[in-house]
């Protein structure tokens, strides 16, 4: 089957959905239809209040509570599906066969509805259920309708050559079972929409309407969904400048913003960065490409370790030094090839401060290092009698001839 037999299929579809739409027959039943939904809805809501599942089936199974509770959940559909049998036998026997022919299709859906929800009760996924409720109605649907076949055929021959491999809408639908359910959404909401959009193409065409007049219409949508995606595609293009230009790549230590990781993936839209807690920072490209990122990894893995510290004025300024360099040196992660440095920086209000650099093979773990550096500095000045400072205050009390001086220390 090619293009032009498929949209032969669709219009004359659409002839015979008009020719019926015209018939006085059909607003006869349509408000049949609309009248046993009425009721079905008024006994749905009736049955709800009166039946309480908890008492009726406390003392029953699981499986069947959870199937009684299906049944009442869709005592709607079968109150209609009655009805409408009802109405269909009555029509049948007081006028021609093909005069009741929407109400035949109408009970036999819902009967199909019916019991696939009753079928499918026993799973327990909510999106399998809701798939496969989905997926069978409407094969039953295309089925009732004598469409099946035809649907089937078509969906075969819309196929995509990519080297010897044969791509159809048919192997795609039977073959997505490991798609993710995220994806499997998508493409439920991408088909029903293409869905309706061709079946509103083909009801304009075939009452007449030319459907050049809404080029100015379809302009405008495309201008907007073309805003709409502009940050997708920016972060698209970005994720493709970044894997080019490899300033990032999986297992670099990063620090963007606030947020600090690890790169765990690389995707089309974002990156994964693992904070090593739990969490995973999920990044836009964009923003790596347009903010500051600082890469601990980018070229060396080697990072350099800054530790501050400060001692009072009686201490030894050198005596401090040598003490924190000999502590860095034997840090176990410390770098031999590389010796620290340990230089006065500045001679503050409460006392010396000092900053302590020393290199290690890997930024992993930073913090621990650093801490166990700084653990050893406060033995080695509690060992050495060297205090570590602390805010001073100077008071004087003005209250007889002579003034009164006081330093009292004050500890933070």
């Amino acid at each position: 089957m090619d293009l032009n037999d498929i949209s032969e299929f669709l219009f004359s579809a659409a002839r015979s959905a008009g020719a019926e739409v015209t018939s006085p027959w059909f607003y006869l039943q349509f408000g049949l239809m609309l009248a046993a939904a009425g009721i079905a809805y008024a006994a749905d809501a009736a049955i709800r209040a009166r039946v309480d599942l908890t008492s009726l089936a406390m003392r029953w199974p699981l499986p069947l509570r959870h199937f009684v509770r299906v049944l009442v959940g869709s005592a709607s559909t079968a109150v209609f599906a009655i009805l409408v049998i009802a109405e269909r036998i009555a029509m049948y026997h007081s006028t021609w066969p093909s005069r009741s022919y929407l109400l035949m299709v109408a009970a036999k859906l819902a009967l199909a509805w019916l019991v696939i929800r009753l079928v499918t009760s026993v799973i327990r996924n909510a999106f399998i259920v809701k798939l496969v409720s989905v997926s069978a109605w409407f094969v039953a649907a295309l089925s009732i309708l004598g469409q099946l076949d035809a649907t089937v055929e078509t969906l075969d021959s819309v196929a995509v050559e990519i080297g010897g491999l044969r791509l159809t809408a048919l192997l795609l639908i039977t073959r997505s079972t490991d798609l993710t359910p995220s994806i499997q959404v998508l493409l439920v909401k991408m088909i029903r929409m293409g869905l309706t959009v061709v079946a509103i193409a083909i009801a304009l065409g075939a009452v007449g309407i030319n459907l050049s007049a809404l080029a100015v219409f379809t302009g405008a949508a495309g201008v907007g969904i073309g805003l709409g995606l502009q940050k997708i595609v920016a972060n698209f293009i970005s994720g493709l400048i970044l894997l080019v230009d490899k300033s990032v790549k999986p297992g670099d230590l990063v620090t963007i913003g606030d947020s600090s990781g690890r790169i765990s993936a690389m995707k089309t839209r974002y990156i994964s960065v693992a904070a090593g807690d739990g969490r995973e920072f999920l990044i836009p490209n964009e923003d790596l490409v347009t903010q500051k990122v600082v890469n601990w990894t980018y070229t060396d893995k080697n990072t350099l370790v800054k530790v501050g510290f400060g001692t009072n004025y009686d201490a030894d300024p050198r005596l401090v030094c040598k003490l924190a360099i000999d502590i860095a040196a034997a840090a176990p992660r410390a770098i031999k090839s590389k010796p620290p440095n340990c230089i006065l920086i500045e001679f503050a209000e409460a006392g010396m401060k000092f900053s302590l650099t020393f290199w290690i093979a890997d930024p992993d773990g930073m913090d621990n290092v650093k801490s166990d550096v700084m653990l050893s500095l406060w033995e080695a000045f509690k060992r050495e009698g060297i205090r570590v400072p602390y805010p001073v205050r100077e008071i004087r009390i003005r209250g007889g001839a002579l003034p009164v001086e006081t330093t009292v220390e004050v500890s933070n």
